[in-house]
């Protein structure tokens, strides 16, 4: 059983590496792939991201750290933008699996729900509008960007997950191995001068 999870989990983690999927859509891609039924037992999300680091360093060591830290400076730009609105950065980018594929996600604690809104408008940022899946697995207001990436030499999506100023007690938690699950301006600051694939620590 642990074994078949274990495939399972290398074959997903190639297809958020090389097709860019996200874990929900790579894990049943891959039973489709491995010719298994959807009963077929999954592995969880941590697994899913240590298949993905194995991935990473056997198959794109020479190019993923670079896309990394380009994202990464863009997510810092955004959230330097978007300071008054406490942003944190998550998902790949944040955890260090990101390449040149990924999206960035910041998530803006706000204290009102339009008020970033209001502000790429003042600034004339074109952005859609859009519904998410949050942290605790509620829907979630999201205004997406493209942004041109200069370490990239392409547009990236960039995403502003807007959340109520008192989710942030919820968003500061730490996984279960006692990472962060996100980070602010300063911490992502701090994230440039890590090794890729260190593992957001908490602060």
């Amino acid at each position: 059983m642990e074994s078949l999870k274990a495939e399972i989990a290398a074959s997903a983690a190639r297809l958020i590496v090389d097709e860019g999927l996200d874990y929900g859509s790579a894990k049943h891609r891959a039973l489709k792939l491995m010719g298994l039924t959807g009963r077929t037992a999954l592995p969880g999300n941590d697994e899913i991201e240590d298949a993905v680091v194995d991935y990473l360093a056997l198959f794109c060591a020479d190019t993923q750290p670079v896309e990394l830290r380009a994202l990464r400076e863009l997510a810092v730009v955004w959230m330097a933008r978007m300071a008054d609105f406490r942003p944190h950065l998550s998902g790949a980018v944040w955890r260090g699996t990101a390449t040149r594929l990924s999206d960035i996600y910041i998530q803006l604690f706000c204290e009102d729900s339009k008020s970033a809104e209001i502000f790429l408008i003042d600034h004339q940022v074109r952005y859609v509008p859009r519904t998410v899946t949050g942290f605790q697995g509620e829907t979630v207001d999201a205004l997406s960007v493209h942004a041109f990436c200069p370490g990239l030499d392409e547009e990236v999506g960039v995403h502003l997950l807007i959340y109520d100023r008192d989710d942030m007690r919820g968003a500061l938690k730490v996984d279960a191995k006692g990472r962060a699950t996100r980070g602010d301006l300063a911490a992502t600051r701090a994230l440039l001068h890590d090794r890729p694939h260190d593992a957001a620590r908490p602060s």
